[in-house]
């Protein structure tokens, strides 16, 4: 049996990539009509919120766990992310609006890698703008830096009210040194009355004053101080805290620490990160 050149080893090869596109084709097609029937069962039952983060975090690490082989892992994330986003703006038509005080260029490379390019971007010079058009909007979403923006301040007193938005997501999601669209980012978004992650719920703090002893005691019970600042109302601290930390046990770290009363509210929550290291 004669053994087969490279030339046509190629072709069955080129051949091999043909198929496979065209059955990936073939499945976002597929999952497009599943989408479909989706809408359809969702109008019959009064609609309910596209967004569903939970799910969204579990898909991702179950792509992160199985990955292998030389195709980068931000190759695939970022495929990931625009079909969600992509097939959830088909659901129900959204905006993202993002804040890009603190430098246009990585917002728009977080907006992005996590929302492609179907979903509009709405660009704000400010924390406070962007919750502002979410309230505003039938549904769509915010994107404000952890740290903040420039002049940002307390921008979380906005998120404190029951009818305000809500922190649903912080991304990036999967957590690398070299990720491309690294800078963390809160996603935030009409309430959820279903389908939030709880893992991390953020917490929006007005202590009566400051005491050095308060980073110590929030961080015996797990909970990290993400933001400082302070306006004409008065100290505001934003923290980051494990879902079983109550606002008992916040207000009992305040009071160890000699703070004082502390006004609590919980403006959201998000999935743990997932830590994604190269396999050997």
């Amino acid at each position: 049996m004669t053994e087969p050149t490279p030339e046509q080893m190629l072709a069955d090869l080129r051949r091999d990539i043909d198929r496979i596109d065209s059955g990936m084709h073939q499945l976002l097609l597929e999952r497009g009509d599943i989408i479909a029937r989706l809408i359809g069962i969702k109008a019959r039952q009064g609609g309910g919120s596209a967004f569903r983060p939970g799910r969204e975090a579990e898909m991702m690490r179950r792509l992160a766990e199985r990955h292998r082989g030389p195709l980068p892992l931000d190759t695939v994330e970022g495929i990931w992310r625009v079909i969600i986003s992509t097939f959830t703006y088909v659901q129900a038509n959204y905006s993202v609006h993002a804040d890009v005080s603190g430098g246009d260029g990585p917002m728009r490379d977080s907006a992005r890698f996590h929302f492609g390019f179907t979903v509009p971007l709405v660009p704000h010079h400010g924390a406070t703008g962007v919750i502002e058009a979410v309230a505003r909007s039938a549904g769509d979403l915010g994107m404000i830096r952890v740290e903040g923006g420039v002049s940002s301040g307390a921008w979380w007193r906005k998120l404190v009210a029951p009818e305000a938005p809500k922190i649903i997501a912080r991304v990036p999601f999967v957590e690398r040194p070299d990720h491309p669209a690294g800078m963390p980012v809160f996603v935030v978004s009409h309430p959820l009355a279903e389908a939030a992650a709880r893992d991390v719920v953020i917490w929006s703090a007005a202590p009566e004053r400051w005491r050095d002893a308060l980073p110590a005691a929030l961080a015996a019970l797990g909970v990290e101080i993400i933001g400082n600042a302070a306006d004409a109302i008065g100290p505001a601290l934003l923290l980051a805290a494990p879902g079983a930390v109550t606002a008992d046990a916040l207000a009992g770290a305040f009071a160890q620490a000699g703070v004082g009363g502390a006004r609590l509210a919980e403006i959201g929550s998000h999935a743990r990160r997932y830590e994604f290291s190269e396999k050997a």
